[in-house]
């Protein structure tokens, strides 16, 4: 199907370029979401008596997003939440989460501004990026963490997800390191005591 851009969208065009896609794509996305128009003659005049329109709302709109940018750039949120000692998590993080959190903090967002494919499913920082024009975008940091003081740990850059059971063995491992390192050591002490002892015979034999 070919339509007409009512705005630019990534990886198509421009506003008011005539492109081809995907039916699907056209009637479940851009057409009911006033993104395009079927490039139809009647809609290509259409187009050219709002686009002086458009034009000027699409400015509005990126000058709003780009103050928005500035705020947002670079910005950190921390996402609370159970998981087991290997740091998955019992549930997720998903848009909904990350947009509440935003809004909350005094940003008008909604979920599907915030580009992230799956929902975050273990501990740790990730980088998610706002698509929050069609010509403005920007990233925020995520941390999810099981407390604070795990998010402050983590934003440090510390791993936080070793499995006890890991930690217990090298543990064990050290200890049986240092257990073999002081057998080695007495015996080498014995060794030396029993030839020192034969020295001092040999020698009392000799006199």
């Amino acid at each position: 199907m070919e339509v007409i851009l009512l705005e630019r969208i990534a990886k198509l065009g421009q506003m008011g370029d005539v492109v081809r896609v995907k039916d699907g794509f056209a009637r479940n996305f851009l057409l009911p979401r006033g993104k395009a128009l079927r490039a139809t003659a009647d809609n290509k005049s259409r187009y050219e008596s709002m686009k002086s329109e458009l034009q000027a709302r699409n400015l509005e709109l990126k000058g709003g997003a780009e103050k928005l940018a500035s705020t947002l750039d670079g910005k950190s949120v921390t996402v609370l939440r159970q998981a087991s000692e290997s740091g998955q998590l019992y549930g997720s993080v998903s848009t909904r989460d990350i947009a509440a959190l935003l809004n909350a903090d005094g940003a008008t967002i909604n979920r599907s501004q915030i580009a992230l494919n799956t929902p975050i499913k273990a501990i740790g920082q990730y980088k998610v990026p706002l698509a929050l024009h069609p010509e403005v975008e920007t990233n925020i940091t995520v941390v999810v963490a099981r407390s604070e003081d795990e998010a402050a740990r983590i934003a440090r850059g510390e791993n936080v997800n070793v499995r006890r059971e890991q930690a217990e063995e090298d543990a064990e491992a050290a200890r049986e390191a240092a257990e073999s390192f002081f057998e080695e050591g007495a015996g080498e002490g014995e060794d030396e005591e029993a030839e020192a002892g034969t020295d001092e015979g040999k020698t009392e034999t000799e006199a």
